[in-house]
């Protein structure tokens, strides 16, 4: 357990894509500023505190809701490519956690600044993960209706832990946070600074150094753990759905881990405890985070960000 004297003053902290859209809502503009609005009371306790705090976000149901939208209206208006369709969920998602974290601030008397900046990331255009389309994004289907969608809009359809089905695309590993010295700018002034949302707008950069978008979705925990290496900060929080990882799990003999070693983690991976499609790209990104020289990183459900921090709950990984 830890105090909130103890509590890091320096923190990046990582809101799944289904914190801000999660499964059970349509998805109207009233619902997520709603959603938002929960996710800012989350957070509350540590944007209250003197720190340096960067907030990354998942996007997968929003970014997939917007390329299906402009699938079906193709035949009208000319569809986005898929870099393009991550910058609008990015724009979209951090504007109204932007509002509602500000808003939450000021109702608590905080006048605190919350800036959100569009983050072009780039990734290796030889990536193998081109190749290899393993991101889910958007909602869930039925497998008929994965069929049927797949004939008719030609994308690659797989199923997703046991839930349903959903849209695969491509998701390289981050290289370089594009103006990465602007978020640590901002953020040594104070500022709440919300960056790399949905993993960043994927981009490639020639020899030139300029820049060309590319078709794909970054993992944005793997972006979390890249902005948290290169600034040097030493605590990584995760926040999903669920209060801790579980080896085991949907088993008799499921087990939470409370405090773990990353020699312990990476054995349990390797043991197929953390589906690609859920726990997963979470746990690897702890490990790349702890490999790059973190200290921490904890993995807890988004209503319990103060308490994990503290230790009353989450798992810890460490080196």
């Amino acid at each position: 357990m830890r105090t909130l004297n103890e509590v890091p003053r320096r923190l990046v902290i990582a809101i799944g894509g289904n914190a801000v859209h999660p499964e059970d809502i349509s998805g109207t503009s009233d619902e997520q500023k709603a959603v938002a609005q929960q996710t800012a009371e989350a957070l509350l306790p540590l944007a209250e505190l003197d720190n340096e705090l960067v907030i990354t976000h998942g996007n997968g149901p929003v970014v997939g809701k917007i390329m299906m939208r402009q699938m079906l209206t193709m035949s009208r208006i000319p569809p986005m490519s898929m870099d393009i369709c991550v910058a609008h969920s990015q724009g979209g998602i951090g504007y109204l956690l932007m509002q509602a974290i500000e808003n939450v601030l000021r109702a608590h008397g905080n006048g605190r600044h919350v800036a959100s900046l569009l983050t072009q990331v780039e990734v290796d255009a030889n990536d193998p993960a081109f190749a290899n389309p393993t991101k889910f994004v958007g909602p869930f289907f039925t497998e008929q209706e994965a069929q049927r969608i797949s004939a008719e809009l030609n994308w690659k359809m797989r199923e997703d832990s046991g839930r349903g089905w959903r849209h695969v695309v491509p998701s390289p590993k981050p290289k370089h946070v594009c103006d990465i010295s602007l978020v640590d700018a901002l953020v040594k002034r104070g500022t709440i600074v919300i960056a790399g949302g949905g993993g960043g707008m994927p981009v490639i950069r020639d020899e030139r150094g300029v820049r060309t978008g590319v078709p794909a979705v970054i993992d944005k925990d793997l972006t979390s753990a890249h902005i948290a290496n290169v600034l040097g900060i030493e605590e990584l929080l995760i926040l999903t759905a669920v209060p801790r990882v579980a080896i085991n799990f949907g088993k008799p003999d499921k087990r939470e881990l409370d405090q773990v070693s990353l020699a312990q983690i990476k054995a349990y991976h390797r043991e197929g405890h953390f589906p690609p499609g859920s726990m997963g790209p979470k746990v690897d990104a702890a490990i790349r985070f702890l490999e790059g020289g973190g200290k921490r990183a904890i993995i807890s459900h988004l209503n319990c960000a103060m308490a994990a921090l503290t230790g009353e709950t989450g798992t810890h990984i460490v080196p």
